[in-house]
């Protein structure tokens, strides 16, 4: 005669048995394991547009920037419609961060870490701007837009003249000014440099 408590972990062992011989036979005729995928109607294989539409990382080098081209002066006017509200009048403060400033603090007890000062590739700048901004619309933006945003915070860290004018091949050409920041000195020629993230040697 089965107790109160003995009965229940007896269901308990019948369902828990119950469920391992449904997940065998779904095992068995899964469409993984007999090839019949398309009889379910589950998933497909992505367009080349549809990949398209995902691969639009930039590497360092510049890899990745589309067509199209933005002034200073249009990322001056998209900036005061866009930007503002969470990065100030000129990019030097709001609740989304300080874009702007920073020169010479990194070796400081309070380092303003900014576009300028701190990182080491413009076409990050491109590449985070494509993907993550405005943040209430990312992606929104057109690449000539992308291009001429890039081009005015630039210009505002004192990288690029009033009048430069941005595409793929002058944005991979541009030198931070922190380019060297992230990696140590190479001491010997089989060592490769490591990157240094903190306490970082002058």
């Amino acid at each position: 005669m089965f107790t109160r408590e003995g009965r229940r972990l007896a269901l308990n062992v019948a369902a828990v048995a119950a469920v391992a011989i449904s997940m065998t036979g779904c095992a068995a005729t899964s469409p993984m394991n007999t090839g019949t995928s398309a009889r379910y109607g589950l998933g497909s294989t992505p367009t080349p547009a549809q990949i398209a539409g995902w691969n639009i990382d930039v590497s360092p080098e510049g890899g990745g920037l589309p067509a199209g081209a933005g002034s200073v002066a249009q990322g001056a006017a998209l900036f005061a419609t866009k930007c503002v509200a969470c990065h100030g009048a000129t990019g030097e403060g709001g609740p989304g961060g300080q874009l702007v400033g920073g020169a010479g603090t990194l070796a400081s007890a309070k380092p303003v870490r900014t576009i300028g000062s701190f990182w080491p590739y413009a076409t990050t700048v491109y590449d985070y701007i494509h993907r993550a901004m405005p943040w209430d619309k990312p992606g929104s933006l057109a690449p000539n837009e992308v291009y001429a945003l890039t081009a005015y915070l630039l210009n505002r860290n004192g990288i690029l003249p009033a009048d430069a004018v941005l595409d793929a091949s002058t944005l991979a050409q541009v030198k931070m000014p922190n380019r060297a920041g992230f990696t140590s000195a190479q001491t010997k020629d089989d060592v490769v440099p490591t990157r240094c993230m903190e306490r970082c040697k002058p």
